[in-house]
């Protein structure tokens, strides 16, 4: 066995580099160790056989992985049960509707080729975190002292929660309400044409697929769509195509990305604001979650549209988390993640979100580009990461020179003014801080985010 490298535990999940960081046989002490976690959890029924759910995205290491990840859960006396491939917002919708234990999704999402990892989940797809069982895990594996179930469990295959999933989806939207749009779509080869095809298939649009061919090597591009470089493809097809628009997946289909039909991406703030605005409509009042990373047009939406504003930690796990303990009903993050706090669970509904947006887009007769100029009012620096030796006194510079400012320290620091705003927080992998700036306009966010820097610096 290779020995694990502790740094691949991380806040939200286990990502690493396979063969360097882990190997096959952290899978199955993972899946030795999660049964572990699972009956030390209050809800657990003393003597009830588990029911552990596994997916698995395409990447070339996932297959191995999956297999030792089954033995360990079955040696440890739980059920596994084998979902196969899908995208992870999938995987969660199948713990949540089986009314499975829990479960874990083999998956580096976005990660290069040379990746792999997993994300774990409790019943009803509730996330596990760092300190809500990834550090127990670690400890588990680390010390490596487990015993074998004499009564082991079995391997029990689901191969219709894709279908069900659809299912669900297709009786909570009116698709009359879709213009017959031009869309190029680029999956960049992961799992997210899973659901793409399924949802598609169920009202006339016209389709430009864009690597759509399941392949863990990623010929095309990365999966990660919050890097520009890897949209310029699909940029060029939606100009190229005279396409209405865009739409672009990452590897494991948790984050969606929309280019509008200029070939220019559409912010993810701009989206969590339109998508507060529908949610609103289904749940006046509600409460709408943010990441803390500036995007002042998504707060802007929420008031206009009588919600009440909550601001969010940055991270899958984190933000699900704080939905289910402050009833948040729709929050989303700076980097793709759409989530919805609904019956069938508390995770991202890309699906239901690209159907939501797209009958929004239909209600006008504008071009997509023109509906969203309106709203385009902020000047945004796009995240900067810079390589620090003590992030403590970066903070506390910041601190310091921002002390007439309104500072939140949720998430890092963030420092408000009336004419910028701003971000710092340290990285949860990397020796490095992170820095996003908005500002009312151009030249303010340059001189702002300079100024910034030159403390980061």
């Amino acid at each position: 066995m290779l020995q694990v490298n502790s740094e691949i535990f991380k806040a939200y999940d286990i990502r690493g580099i396979y063969g360097q960081d882990f190997d096959n046989e952290l899978a199955y002490l993972l899946g030795l160790a999660f049964v572990e976690l699972r009956k030390s959890d209050p809800d657990y029924q003393a003597g009830k056989k588990l029911q552990i759910a596994v997916g698995m995205d395409m990447r070339l290491s996932s297959p191995a992985l999956q297999e030792n990840l089954l033995r360990g859960l079955t040696s440890a006396g739980a059920d596994a049960i084998n979902i196969g491939l899908v995208s992870t917002p999938t995987f969660y919708f199948a713990v949540a509707n089986y009314n499975y234990d829990g479960g874990i999704m083999i998956s580096a999402s976005h990660n290069p080729k040379e990746w792999n990892g997993f994300k774990l989940v409790r019943s009803k797809g509730v996330p596990i975190s760092g300190d809500t069982g990834i550090n127990f895990l670690r400890a588990k594996i680390i010390e490596n002292h487990f015993l074998i179930s004499e009564t082991p469990g079995n391997i029990i295959a689901n191969n219709e929660v894709l279908s069900a999933e659809t299912l669900m989806i297709k009786n909570r939207t009116d698709f009359t309400k879709i213009k017959k749009f031009k869309i190029v779509i680029d999956t960049a080869n992961g799992m997210g044409v899973e659901y793409i095809k399924e949802i598609f298939s169920l009202f006339p649009c016209e389709i430009i697929p864009l690597n759509f061919e399941l392949d863990g090597s990623f010929p095309a591009h990365e999966a990660d769509p919050l890097k520009e470089e890897n949209l310029e493809q699909l940029k060029k097809q939606v100009i190229a195509q005279k396409a209405d628009l865009g739409i672009s997946t990452d590897g494991d289909g948790d984050r969606i990305f929309f280019i509008d039909n200029l070939g220019k991406t559409i912010s993810p703030a701009l989206l969590r604001g339109l998508l507060a605005k529908i949610f609103l409509k289904e749940k006046p009042g509600a409460k709408i979650g943010y990441d803390v990373r500036p995007g002042k047009i998504t707060e802007d939406l929420i008031k206009e549209n009588g919600g009440i504003p909550v601001l969010t930690k940055v991270g899958h796990s984190l933000i699900k988390e704080q939905m289910l303990k402050e009833n948040i009903y729709f929050a989303g993050e700076s980097s793709g993640h759409f989530y919805l706090n609904a019956p069938t669970g508390c995770f991202e509904y890309p699906s239901i979100m690209i159907l939501n947006l797209l009958t929004l887009f239909s209600e006008s007769e504008q071009s997509v580009a023109d509906f969203i100029k309106p709203y385009d009012k902020y000047f945004f620096s796009g995240e900067i990461n810079r390589t620090v030796a003590n992030a403590e006194i970066v903070f506390n510079e910041i601190l310091e020179k921002y002390s007439d400012g309104i500072i939140t320290k949720l998430d890092g620091v963030s420092v408000n003014y009336s004419n910028f705003w701003f971000n710092v927080r340290a990285s949860n992998t990397e020796p490095k801080m992170r820095l996003n700036l908005e500002a009312t306009s151009k030249e303010i966010m340059e001189e702002k985010r300079d100024e910034v820097l030159a403390l980061m610096n």
